[in-house]
């Protein structure tokens, strides 16, 4: 499994791992299997992991007081999965975050980041995910109060297709904020 993280690190930075580095992440990371519907994360607890999906597929969402989930975020292969503010402060996590198909992922604690650090590409890559990550995050809430529900489901058909393939409708729907029946009637109409 950890042939996938170090071919992902390998694409998104320019500076290249050792063989030393190598050693570092296969000891840092642990594989672990999650299998469909098992919580990675479960809403008051603090999030002791990050991780790397290798295969799968994942959904992080809170629920309301009337049972309803509010999905926040999708993950698939080659995504971060994990609730990077209960991570980081270590506080009480807002989310529940579960497998939504078998997924194998590689995660990390909170201790290991420090070793994290020492890697040159390791760093390199946290600064471009939190770019990335920072992007994505104003892409959507700008979409979520600008644009109209058919305009968010092309975006997202657009940018992300496989989340489409992937995950059902009512999880679809529930990322754009909508009703399973405003969704029926977008992709009616597309």
């Amino acid at each position: 499994m950890h042939e996938a993280l170090i071919q992902y690190i390998n694409t998104h930075t320019s500076t290249p791992l050792t063989d030393s580095d190598i050693d570092i992440i296969k000891n840092i990371f642990t594989p672990r299997r999650i299998r469909k519907r098992q919580y990675f994360l479960q809403e008051g607890d603090v999030s002791k992991y990050m991780g790397f999906i290798v295969k799968g597929a994942m959904r992080q969402y809170s629920v309301d007081d009337k049972g309803n989930e509010h999905i926040v975020r999708l993950y698939i292969e080659n995504w971060w999965a994990g609730d990077r503010e209960s991570f980081a402060m270590l506080t009480p996590s807002k989310y529940n975050i579960d497998a939504w198909e078998d997924t194998d992922i590689l995660t990390i604690t909170k201790a290991s980041v420090v070793e994290f650090n020492t890697i040159p590409a390791l760093n390199e890559l946290a600064r471009n995910l939190d770019e990335m990550h920072s992007i994505a995050f104003q892409k959507r809430i700008n979409a979520a109060i600008s644009m109209s529900v058919e305009q968010r489901y092309a975006e997202l058909a657009n940018a992300y297709p496989e989340f489409i393939q992937r995950f059902p409708q009512h999880i679809i729907a529930s990322y754009l904020g909508v009703t399973k029946e405003t969704l029926s009637r977008v992709r009616t109409k597309r």
